[in-house]
């Protein structure tokens, strides 16, 4: 398994990590994924929707930035945000978390699997930055911020935290010429398994 460092050892900004997307959108690993030799029936999911998807959403990419303009959905919620340093997409996630009030500090360890392995996210489960709440929950990837704060409200005991695997393309931090894929939120669980948390179907769905 190649660590985080060598995967993101391209540096780009949000616009070269899009237009990297665009390339690959069949699988949507446009910043890199977790594990080099990993996919997930969600990042397959999302390619295949990508692919049949011809008109594209109406709704700016701006529009995600703030859930119903709610700047303290995530208010007294802080968070560590392990990424890699060159990360465009995290660094956007970063934006949407912290425009809907959550607390955030950005930190860049050398190997973000072991980092992984520590808070215990699945390898399928895992894509390019992992969030970790001061009370211990756990939110891999994409998540918007509508469903951190959902989930933090009532965690269920049995969980750890949430996942969006890969980076789909529409989700938070990832928008890319109003385009949109449908994609799962996945909670995690204590005991390492993993069940559907909530089906994206939709942008509107985010806010």
């Amino acid at each position: 398994m190649g660590s985080y460092k060598n995967m993101f050892s391209y540096k780009y900004s949000k616009l070269s990590c899009q237009i990297l997307l665009l390339m690959v959108a069949s699988s949507l690993f446009a910043c890199g994924q977790a594990d080099n030799n990993t996919s997930t029936p969600q990042n397959e999911q999302a390619a295949a929707s990508t692919s049949k998807t011809a008109a594209p959403n109406t709704m700016p990419a701006s529009a995600m930035t703030v859930s119903n303009n709610n700047s303290e959905l995530l208010k007294n919620v802080s968070a560590t945000v392990y990424k890699d340093v060159n990360c465009g997409c995290c660094e956007e996630w970063i934006d949407h978390a912290q425009s809907n009030g959550l607390s955030a500090t950005a930190q860049h360890p050398e190997n973000l699997s072991l980092l992984k392995d520590r808070y215990g996210v699945p390898n399928e489960m895992r894509s390019c930055h992992t969030a970790v709440t001061t009370d211990g929950y756990v939110f891999e990837g994409h998540v918007p911020a509508k469903y951190m704060a959902e989930f933090l409200e009532n965690p269920p005991m049995q969980a750890l935290g949430l996942a969006v695997p890969g980076m789909p393309v529409g989700s938070p931090g990832m928008e890319y010429q109003n385009k949109f894929a449908p994609y799962q939120i996945m909670q995690l669980n204590k005991d390492g398994s993993t069940e559907v948390y909530a089906n994206i179907e939709s942008p509107q769905q985010q806010l």
